[in-house]
């Protein structure tokens, strides 16, 4: 097994309750120690990633329980360890050293967890209890394909002085003669006092020309987050629109550098191009974007055959894909290749009792599950928001009830989302819609 390292100082276990959940939203990620590795996806030298394979050892309390240990090294502290989830196939209780560290209800959402404060020296036991959703009518008439259980699961390993997540999009400019690159990172430094990071980054054109690279540094104050801001003018641009069949990807890689080193690589893709929804059309660089939406179209267990069938989709005169539910990010990677829009959608689907506006009488009228639905709508937003594939985002399937669950969605998601639309086509002719 692959040694970790010593989270944090002092490092002890922390008993935390669920409303202190481990869980984290933002962009899948990991970082890479070389570049050539954060190119090609290999991960196998990367300090500190592993992969999750468990071993299934009883089953207690209407759970099944899955165990992995991982073991923390003395000789290192100053890394987080994150974990990430995915294909579970059912709702799942986290378990740290036998603490209880999250609970997550959505049987088929991806999730990240920061297990550094529950980890201690030595060998640690990370333990799933996978059970039935307390929430089953949230996710009704949604069946995911068949995946190896835990597949692309992991744990990887990031400096506590880093980059937690970011914010990428590659636009017209406004006299629409070349392209900004607006790259927003958001750096956090997990240590108790000020630290100086320095980041960069490049981005090469789909041809592989460099266009564009800097490095700045910043100081941030301990136990806090501040955001790094790179806006540079990308020429010649107009060469390469994105979208609607086209599918020129330039490449941007994020690093840090410290001490006159670099360390901590972030493999990036962007098209070029920006959707802009005004007086309930689409546009897409100031002319009319009209969408050929295939529904239903969530990713299969086969990759190549996934990619086919957007191609097929391609061909049969489709360029907007509309899935059930928050999809793996190969699945978004390979819209941003084949120049394929999608509409994402959180995993919210609840037609049962969808007309009964009595409070509690449909999910979206039940505030006892306002939580559940804005973790939900966060997931599905924190994690395709950085591809240029996603114009739009879906609070729940179509039929779902509307109330008030899904009014705190919509405002929720309209504070972090200035540009794209939120749709829901069952509001009944209330407000929390940007398209009836």
């Amino acid at each position: 097994m692959k040694r970790f390292f010593l989270i944090g100082i002092a490092l002890f276990s922390i008993c935390a309750t669920f409303a202190q959940s481990s869980r984290i939203f933002r962009s899948e990620f990991v970082t890479y120690d070389k570049r050539e590795d954060a190119t090609s996806d290999k991960r196998d030298e990367t300090n500190g990633y592993e992969v999750f394979k468990p071993e299934r050892i009883a089953i207690a309390g209407g759970e099944i329980r899955f165990l992995q240990k991982i073991y923390i090294d003395a000789t290192r502290n100053d890394y987080n360890t994150f974990f990430h989830l995915e294909n579970v196939g059912m709702a799942y209780t986290l378990f740290v050293n036998n603490t209880p560290i999250a609970e997550v209800e959505d049987p088929y959402t991806p999730a990240d967890f920061m297990l550094s404060k529950h980890l201690r020296q030595g060998v640690n036991e990370i333990m799933l209890g996978v059970r039935q959703s307390k929430t089953p009518q949230l996710q009704e008439n949604i069946f995911q394909p068949g995946f190896e259980q835990f597949e692309n699961s992991y744990f990887f390993m990031q400096r506590r002085l880093a980059v937690r997540d970011f914010e990428i999009i590659l636009e017209p400019d406004t006299t629409r003669q070349y392209a900004k690159l607006k790259l927003d990172v958001i750096i956090a430094n997990d240590f108790n006092y000020k630290e100086t990071i320095q980041v960069g980054f490049d981005i090469y054109d789909p041809k592989g020309k460099l266009k564009e690279y800097s490095v700045n540094e910043l100081e941030i104050e301990g136990r806090s987050q501040d955001t790094l801001r790179f806006n540079p003018d990308i020429y010649h641009s107009y060469n390469f629109k994105w979208g609607d069949g086209k599918t020129p990807l330039y490449d941007v890689m994020l690093y840090i550098k410290r001490n006159g080193m670099l360390w901590e690589y972030i493999p990036l893709k962007v098209g070029f191009g920006k959707t802009v929804f005004h007086n309930g059309k689409f546009y897409r660089f100031d002319d009319i974007l009209h969408l050929q939406t295939k529904d239903h179209f969530n990713a299969s267990e086969d990759r190549k055959k996934t990619y086919v069938a957007i191609e097929q989709a391609k061909l049969r005169g489709y360029n907007t894909l509309c899935p059930d539910y928050p999809q793996p990010k190969w699945f978004y990677d390979m819209c941003d290749k084949a120049g394929m829009f999608v509409i994402d959608c959180a995993n919210i689907n609840s037609p049962t009792n969808n007309t009964n506006r009595g409070v509690g009488g449909t999910p979206a009228n039940d505030p006892k599950l306002v939580k559940e639905y804005l973790e939900r709508v966060k997931a599905m937003y924190y994690r395709s928001r950085n591809h240029s594939c996603i114009i739009a985002f879906k609070l729940a399937g179509a039929g779902s009830g509307n109330g008030y669950n899904l009014y705190k969605a919509y405002e929720w998601l309209k504070s972090v989302e200035k540009q794209r639309p939120v749709i829901y086509e069952s509001t009944d002719g209330e407000w929390n819609t940007d398209i009836e």
